[in-house]
């Protein structure tokens, strides 16, 4: 008699499949990999057998240059999403620069710091409820709370009005309500683990017979899907007073180029904001307010700062004020190079001319290479000896150094940066994250004394493709009821 498997036989028998393969590729790629040369120990000598991880800021220019050489590897293709049985890449998942720039061009002005200030309104009432909520649940008892989770909280409820002019809700109800925030994190958990063996991606999240992927995030396309269909059907009703946020700009773009862009990219540059924009910016958050409360002389030197805009408790920091303050640009600026919202190695393939690495070495064509935002952080050719420390001075000239010999250190530090990758394919969403974050820093710094809730416990880090943090708790008082500081 012939039965049918059951799902979890099934699932069984995938697992049991998907760890056979892993094992069979890493064998077969071990022993062929045109890297074996490079040192490393037998189960650490790389990420993959055939990627190398370039600690050469000299080389930014070369790898993430504009003359699209330098294909992104396979290790970006499980990002992509199976529609109607074919894959579809969005402007991340792409490793085509033709596909790359089709994408890009309609869209790429919404996304410019003078667009992204259009909507600054609807970031100060934001920021407002993010203010709103520290006052009404944990100033009165001076309770400790965690301010890494309120960061994600508000970065996601920000990226909602942004991209929707409707916040999620998850600062007013305190929590992830509906799973989504962890969801988006688990998944690129995924993302950075499967593409170590792309492969696997086929065996698992896109496996026809049964899914084996990361956590399902068909609820936040269907929310999208139904914002878009809701948002074309009321444009004739939608006021023209009403300030656009991005998904009116995309509508614009679908109108503007009837051509190359239709309701698939439109939905494809809104899930890239929801799913990505969120998470990247709450890490670089997380990061300042980590490293101003483990050192308190450059929270000093901030305050001062800041407070001297005599701004008051009922007015959010507009950014041009924020962004013309050299020291929060310091510690802005030091605080993402010490902790990237992406902390591995940005693969390229090798073009067919190879490459020569400054120590001489040879890397063959077709090798994987990359270089990792947090390694180049703390490289001491550019940094110095104390590229492990916090010091945002680094970034502000010194008292004995000429305008020229600081100018000169600048465009060397700024030339390692790696925050936002580089070249074409640098990070489109980057002044959204920029903005918000001035504006949010300044803001929560002149309002609030800020303090750790113990001074011996430090925030967790949960290594990854986004190095997201975890339990940074706080209490906060209000300056306006402490008096003069």
């Amino acid at each position: 008699m012939i039965t049918q498997s059951s799902p979890t036989e099934l699932s069984y028998v995938g697992t049991t499949v998907v760890l056979f393969a892993v094992l069979l590729w890493w064998i077969i790629s071990t022993l062929t990999s045109p890297l074996r040369p490079y040192p490393g120990p037998l189960f650490a000598s790389g990420i993959g057998p055939n990627l190398l991880d370039l600690d050469y800021p000299e080389l930014i220019k070369i790898i993430y240059g504009t003359d699209h050489r330098w294909l992104k590897t396979q290790f970006y293709l499980n990002n992509s999403s199976m529609v109607d049985g074919k894959i579809k890449h969005n402007l991340f998942s792409t490793t085509s620069p033709a596909e790359h720039a089709q994408m890009k061009k309609p869209m790429a002005k919404y996304y410019s710091s003078s667009n992204v200030l259009t909507m600054e309104v609807k970031m100060n009432q934001v920021i407002e409820e993010l203010c709103k909520q520290i006052d009404n649940r944990f100033l009165e008892d001076n309770k400790s709370f965690d301010l890494a989770e309120w960061l994600g909280l508000y970065t996601w409820d920000m990226i909602g009005s942004l991209t929707f002019s409707q916040p999620f809700g998850y600062m007013k109800k305190g929590h992830d309500f509906d799973g989504t925030i962890i969801a988006s994190a688990l998944s690129v958990d995924y993302f950075a683990q499967i593409g170590q063996m792309p492969f696997l991606d086929w065996l698992l999240n896109k496996n026809p017979m049964v899914r084996i992927g990361p956590p399902d995030m068909s609820h936040v396309t269907h929310f999208s899907i139904a914002q878009l269909q809701r948002r074309l059907e009321q444009q004739e009703q939608r006021k023209s007073s009403e300030e656009p946020d991005f998904l009116d700009h995309f509508i614009d773009g679908m109108k503007s180029n009837p051509d190359s862009v239709d309701a698939k990219l439109v939905l494809n540059f809104l899930l890239a904001n929801v799913l990505a924009g969120a998470d990247t910016t709450v890490i670089a958050l997380r990061a300042i307010f980590d490293f101003l409360l483990q050192n308190q002389h450059a929270m000093t030197k901030l305050k001062s700062e800041i407070l001297t805009l005599g701004f008051n408790d009922s007015e959010v920091v507009p950014y041009s004020r924020a962004r013309s303050l050299p020291y929060l640009d310091a510690v802005t600026r030091e605080s993402l190079r010490m902790h990237p919202s992406v902390a591995m190695p940005l693969e390229r393939y090798v073009p067919n001319t190879g490459l020569t690495l400054p120590d001489g070495s040879f890397v063959p064509p077709g090798a994987s290479v990359g270089l990792n935002p947090y390694i180049i952080g703390r490289n001491e050719k550019v940094w110095g000896k104390n590229a492990d420390e916090f010091r945002p001075d680094r970034w502000l000239k010194a008292e004995d150094e000429s305008e020229e010999e600081y100018q000169r250190r600048l465009r060397k530090m700024s030339g390692a940066d790696l925050t936002f990758g580089g070249g074409s394919r640098i990070c489109i969403g980057r002044h959204i994250a920029l903005i918000q974050i001035y504006k949010a820093v300044a803001t929560l710094v002149s309002r609030y004394d800020i303090q750790l809730a113990d001074q011996n416990v430090r925030m967790k880090i949960i290594s990854g493709w986004f190095p997201r943090q975890t339990a940074l708790f706080v209490r906060m008082r209000k300056r306006s009821e402490m008096g003069k500081l």
